[in-house]
């Protein structure tokens, strides 16, 4: 078991570095400290980065690696002259190769966020956002027909940071039903979401993992009772079988895991990148 620090270093907010640069360490069994370093946008930046760089190399002994996604070229030199850790520049591994295959230049553009203001799918993410903030814990089943999809299940199954995945990531206006006692007495989906059952979706959970998360929030409830958890699991998933509800146990899945699996069962006709 290898023990690295990673450092992610951008002249922008180093989400691209360190989103790619994860991908590519969850492909190795090692524990690693991230320290993200972003708006690296100057020479005087690019010095001090890497004086911080250099400075873990020389305590842990060992080469930090360092995922970059820098386009100033000023900064770019500054850091592959100075820097005593394993450099990944990920724009010249992947723009300089469709540079030269496009025959045409990069815009070499600092961040994905740039003008975002200006951006149509910018102000629709914040839009998506939102709408399902407001329609978070079924807190407002009005303008439920705006959904793109609508998320029920148990209460702490995974809803909410599903549906604001779905919204920052892809613009998708996402409400959430939390299904309550009362459904399952009826053992039928909830008559709000009858009109729009081609966009539910289903998220369920271990009844185990769910008592633990409730107990977290309420120790010792009957809320968060192992009984408790299996009845309500058991009832929720009867209930989305016989309605023909798709759904999913959220029990092992990383968030980014349910997103794509509902986004390729529901297939909204829109998505914003």
């Amino acid at each position: 078991m290898s023990n690295r620090t990673v450092f992610f270093i951008s002249d922008g907010t180093g989400i691209t570095a360190e989103t790619f640069g994860n991908a590519i360490l969850a492909q190795f069994e090692m524990q690693a400290r991230h320290v993200r370093l972003p708006f690296i946008d100057t020479v005087d930046k690019a010095h001090q980065a890497v004086r911080q760089i250099n400075h873990t190399a020389e305590i842990e002994g060992k080469k930090p690696i360092v995922f970059s996604t820098l386009v100033n070229m000023d900064v770019v030199k500054v850091v592959e002259d100075n820097c005593h850790g394993l450099l990944l520049d990920m724009f010249a591994t992947f723009v300089n190769p469709l540079e030269e295959e496009l025959g045409i230049k990069s815009n070499h553009r600092v961040g994905r966020f740039s003008d975002a203001s200006k951006s149509k799918a910018y102000n629709d993410r914040i839009e998506a956002i939102n709408f399902s903030l407001a329609h978070d814990d079924g807190q407002l089943n009005r303008d439920l027909e705006q959904s793109d999809v609508i998320l029920i299940g148990v209460s702490r199954s995974g809803k909410t940071p599903t549906s604001l995945y779905l919204a920052m990531q892809y613009g998708l206006k996402a409400s959430n039903y939390p299904l309550i006692p009362e459904d399952f007495d009826r053992m039928q989906l909830p008559p709000a979401l009858v009109p729009h059952k081609k966009k539910v979706f289903g998220l369920s959970i271990q009844a185990e993992r769910l008592s633990e998360i409730r107990n977290e929030r309420r120790p010792n409830s009957r809320y968060a009772s192992l009984e408790n958890c299996r009845a309500e699991v058991h009832a929720a998933e009867s209930m989305m079988r016989r309605s023909g509800i798709r759904w999913l146990s959220t029990t092992t899945k990383s968030i980014e895991e349910i997103a794509t699996t509902i986004l390729q069962e529901i297939k909204p006709g829109h998505l914003t990148y």
